[in-house]
């Protein structure tokens, strides 16, 4: 299992917030005067979890299953119960999400009636609320799964991310965008023009790699040079994609990732998917040598002259140990 070699900093900054965090306050600590729980219930009274409670059983949860599982025969499924346990606020979120959605929907719908009786302002009154009070608990899930997320990434040593989707909140500093999202959303805003778009970094690499100390450095020079930049993966979960989605999800880097997967089947889908990368328009690329497709993907890339930078098998450190495919850590001096 790879531990980051920043983890225990991580762990400490983490528990040294004696107070809540703003993200928490924000979503805890000002709740609406009056909330409807559930679709059908009345408004009333409801207190909010306390902002303090709320982040420290987050952080608890998390810890308290690698603490379990350290040092025995499960300490390799600590991750995997671990994502589970963030993926479970992600799927909740994203329920709320679209039950807030409907609401809003339906708010447009009694907003434009031409029927403006009492009981007509009552439900869109309602209906409001309702809305409110969903976006209001939308809200408080997604803080709690982004800070659950950044407990397992600083205990795992990888970030959290869904197995499909689009992960972006107002709380969380690095977002991971489904390709889908993302080039619908750049769709939409190249015939609008009113979304900025950063400067995009293309990486690719194969599964089994190990060495991430030098991606690492590559990537801060780049994001010196371009402070901005979006960085698109080919969306591998291991290996070095994973190490250059590490390096992103820090905090101090922030770096929105957009994931951009094998869509469809066939043979040819990923050497489309390499067509597609090259017509985003990168400034930049970081590839490592692996198969046919990193191949491809250069000779891609170096014909529409966008500047790579390439790491080759051979060169990995020779004190790099790989535990299992796509874990890696270096060994103590």
């Amino acid at each position: 299992m790879l531990r980051s070699i920043h983890h225990l900093a991580d762990l400490k900054a983490l528990y040294a917030e004696a107070v809540a965090t703003p993200e928490f306050q924000a979503a805890f600590g000002e709740p609406l005067a009056l909330s409807i729980v559930e679709p059908g219930e009345m408004a009333a009274e409801h207190e909010m979890p306390e902002p303090v409670a709320a982040q420290a059983d987050c952080a608890g949860i998390v810890a308290a299953l690698f603490d379990l599982f350290t040092g025995t025969r499960l300490e390799p499924l600590a991750p995997e119960i671990a994502w589970g346990f963030v993926n479970s606020f992600h799927f909740v979120a994203g329920k709320l999400e679209r039950r807030e959605d409907a609401l809003a929907d339906e708010i447009g719908e009694l907003a434009r009636s031409p029927d403006k009786s009492e009981v007509s302002t009552t439900a869109l009154e309602e209906k409001q609320l309702l809305c409110q009070s969903t976006a209001e608990q939308r809200e408080a899930i997604e803080c709690m799964r982004d800070y659950a997320a950044e407990m397992y990434r600083a205990l795992s040593g990888w970030p959290w991310s869904p197995a499909r989707g689009t992960r972006a909140s107002p709380a969380s500093s690095a977002s991971q965008i489904a390709a889908q999202d993302f080039l619908r959303q750049r769709s939409l805003a190249a015939r609008e023009r009113t979304m900025p778009q950063g400067p995009i970094v293309v990486f690719s690499g194969p599964a089994l790699w190990a060495d991430w100390a030098p991606i690492w450095e590559r990537l801060d020079q780049i994001r010196a040079r371009i402070p901005h930049m979006t960085l698109v993966t080919t969306g591998q979960r291991k290996g070095a994609d994973a190490i250059a989605a590490t390096w992103a999800a820090r905090p101090e880097i922030g770096v929105p990732i957009v994931a951009y997967g094998l869509y469809g089947a066939g043979r040819k889908v990923a050497f489309t998917r390499n067509r597609k990368l090259v017509e985003l328009k990168p400034v930049e690329a970081v590839l490592c040598e692996g198969s046919g497709l990193q191949a491809n993907l250069y000779q891609l890339l170096r014909q529409a002259g966008v500047p790579i930078h390439a790491f080759r098998k051979a060169d990995q450190a020779a004190d790099t140990i790989i535990t299992r495919p796509g874990s890696a850590r270096r060994a103590a001096a």
